[in-house]
């Protein structure tokens, strides 16, 4: 008699692993891994990832979910090794994080994360970051004139942040100018580097007047819902100013400043990086509970002062505040906005106490631009297009066009 024996029923195919110091330690996401994926995830722990990477069994995969604390956060070096080594494999990476800082967040993400979800986990936030990864590379999206807007994934963007000391120091014109000129820099006008503008003055930013382009409603839409936010809806909040700067407007009604927090701040910065070579991050004058977040986020951070007592004073309660919390005020390069001419003695001299008494040291000064810098603002231009000789708009040139070879050489050495 033949008897027949039941077949052994073969294990769901690897998509997926965990990589933590304890998977049970995050047991939301253990809960999440099983209801996405069911049996076909796999738990690794640090020391054990970067081995399976070459096993056939991790040539499998699709993404690893790497899950730190703040325990973890004295091996970011190992961390960041794992990321690499994965991304090497072309496996993605959907970063995990409770409690951890800005500074070792934005590391981490810098080295190639995919996704970034906080934990404990939004609920139904990784399977949305799980989506979102399997999506095609290149959404098409259309502005609000009716051409496409393409977002790319080739991006590793410089993020430069721009902040003024006190009001009407011309920081918003500064940052409008030096996005404009960056995304118009190179022999190649029709060709130049990727460029996005955001306003995070959220209540009163300039940004959309100095470029007369319309505060979309999407933009409030996204802020308050960031949880959701993938890459569709970052474009469908972009307005694109005369084909070259993509421009994430201030929304169009009064915000609380506090309608995002750190978290919101650093998936925005980080997707718009994605996206961009540079991004250019309007600053309110006011501190918030996430300016640490854009300090930590940012490869350049510009101060605009001018020579009077109002900046001043406000830059050495900057530095007071930035120091008693051991934040990197030194990070902060300060541009002198209307600067005193070369033969202004009495205004250097003002400058050299000025530098004295605050320790600090002015690296740019940007000449007076006079009334035509007012007028190309109230006409939503900027100065390359309304008053390309103007002196002001000459020294911003000069400083994009540093910038712009700066990340030429970093790229070509990576």
């Amino acid at each position: 008699m033949t008897s027949i024996l039941p077949s052994t029923p073969q294990p769901a195919p690897l998509v997926a692993c965990t990589i933590s110091r304890d998977v049970q330690e995050f047991d939301l996401l253990i809960e999440d891994m099983e209801a996405v994926l069911g049996e076909g995830w796999g738990d690794l722990g640090f020391d054990e990832a970067l081995h399976f990477f070459s096993q056939p069994d991790g040539e499998q995969l699709e993404f690893v979910a790497l899950a730190i604390d703040a325990e973890d956060e004295a091996n970011v070096d190992h961390l960041s090794a794992i990321i690499e080594a994965a991304k090497a494999q072309k496996i993605k990476v959907v970063l995990i994080a409770h409690d951890v800082t800005p500074s070792a967040l934005h590391h981490l993400l810098r080295q190639g994360a995919d996704e970034f979800v906080p934990y404990p986990l939004p609920e139904g936030e990784l399977a949305a970051a799980i989506d979102r990864m399997r999506a095609p590379p290149i959404p098409q999206m259309a502005s609000a004139d009716g051409s496409p807007v393409t977002l790319s994934h080739d991006g590793d963007g410089v993020i430069i942040a721009v902040q003024g000391m006190a009001g009407g120091c011309g920081a918003s014109t500064f940052a409008t100018n030096l996005a404009w000129e960056l995304a118009t820099v190179g022999k190649d006008k029709d060709a130049g580097p990727k460029v996005c503008i955001i306003d995070l003055g959220l209540q009163f930013g300039a940004v959309s007047t100095y470029l007369d382009v319309q505060r979309r409603e999407s933009v409030l839409e996204l802020l308050t819902d960031m949880e959701s936010m993938d890459d569709d809806s970052f474009a469908q909040a972009l307005e694109t100013f005369e084909d070259k700067l993509q421009v994430f407007t201030s929304p169009a009604d009064l915000p609380p400043l506090d309608i995002v927090g750190q978290a919101e701040i650093q998936k925005l910065l980080d997707t718009a990086a994605r996206h961009f070579d540079f991004v250019v991050v309007d600053m309110p004058p006011s501190l918030v509970q996430w300016s640490e977040t854009v300090l930590y986020a940012a490869q350049v951070y510009f101060g605009v002062i001018e020579l009077d007592m109002r900046s001043a004073q406000n830059t050495f309660r900057l530095k007071r505040a930035l120091q008693s919390e051991d934040l990197p005020f030194d990070k902060i390069r300060f541009v002198l906005n209307r600067a005193p001419r070369f033969t202004d003695l009495q205004g250097k001299s003002r400058l050299k106490r000025m530098q004295e008494s605050l320790d600090i040291s002015v690296d740019l000064h940007m000449p007076d631009g006079g009334k035509a810098v007012a007028e190309a603002g109230d006409h939503g231009q900027p100065l390359g297009l309304q008053q390309p000789k103007n002196p002001l708009r000459k020294e911003i040139a000069k400083l994009a066009q540093s910038l712009f070879e700066v990340g030429q050489s970093d790229a070509e050495a990576a």
